[in-house]
C-alpha cells in the first residue's frame, strides 16, 4: 500500500476487535467511530486488509491532510503491533501525528476527552501501543461507555452491544468526535480540545 507521504500525514487508528461477534460491541467503538470518518474522506474510499501492518486501513484525505485510518485486526490487547509496524515503515516519529480513538470505562457515555500523552488507564489497547512505541506522546481520543453496575463483569460489559436506549448518545458521540478530528487536522490538538473536552449529554 503506497501511503500519502507529506509533511501533513496523520494517521488515526480506531480501536476494537476483529470479526463479526464484536461488531457493536462498548469495545469496539474506536472502529465505529472510523466508519464514520470513512465516509468523509476524499476521494471516497474503503477499508481494505492489509497483511504487513495486520489491519484494514483506508487512505484519503481529510480537512485537506493525507490521512490512513487505520483498524488493527490484532485483537485488542496487541493493537501496538499494527501501530509500530506502521510508524516504522512510514518513518513517522512525531507521535502527535498518531491519534488513537477508544473507549473510556471513566467517562460516562455521552463525553468525549481529546489528550495528549498520559497513562494507559488499564486499557489493553493503550497498554499495548505505549509498549510497543515505547512511549506515550501520542494523542488519544477517549469515548465515554460509563462503566458496568456494581457486581457486574467488566469484561462482559465491554464486550456487550450497546442498548437501544444508548442509540442516539452513540450517534452524538461519534458526529462531535469526527467534528473534533478534522478541526484537529486543520487546527493541531491544542485547539481542538477547547472543542471535544466537554460534557454533552447528561446520562
Amino acid at each position: 500500500m503506497q501511503p500519502f507521504l507529506s509533511e501533513d500525514f496523520f494517521i488515526v487508528v480506531g480501536l476494537g476487535n476483529p470479526g463479526l461477534g464484536y461488531v457493536g460491541t462498548r469495545h469496539n467503538f474506536g472502529f465505529m467511530f472510523l466508519d464514520c470518518l470513512q465516509q468523509k474522506m476524499v476521494p471516497a474510499s474503503s477499508f481494505k486488509y492489509v497483511k504487513e501492518y495486520q489491519a484494514e486501513i483506508c487512505a484519503g484525505k481529510l480537512a485537506g491532510r493525507s490521512v490512513w485510518l487505520v483498524k488493527p485486526q490484532t485483537f485488542m490487547n496487541l493493537s501496538g503491533r499494527t501501530v509500530r509496524a506502521i510508524t516504522a515503515e512510514l518513518a513517522l516519529f512525531e507521535m502527535q501525528k498518531v491519534l488513537v480513538i477508544h473507549d473510556d470505562l471513566d467517562l460516562s457515555l455521552g463525553r468525549i476527552k481529546l489528550k495528549k500523552g498520559g497513562g494507559d488507564g488499564g486499557h489493553n489497547g493503550i497498554i499495548s501501543i505505549i509498549e510497543a512505541l515505547g512511549g506515550s506522546d501520542f494523542v488519544r481520543m477517549r469515548l465515554g461507555i460509563s462503566g458496568p453496575l456494581r457486581g457486574d463483569d467488566t469484561i462482559d460489559y465491554v464486550l456487550s452491544p450497546f442498548s437501544e436506549g444508548e442509540a442516539m448518545a452513540v450517534t452524538d458521540v461519534i458526529n462531535r468526535g469526527a467534528e473534533g478530528v478534522l478541526r484537529l487536522l486543520k487546527v493541531g490538538v491544542d485547539a481542538a480540545m477547547n472543542q471535544v473536552n466537554r460534557r454533552i449529554l447528561d446520562q
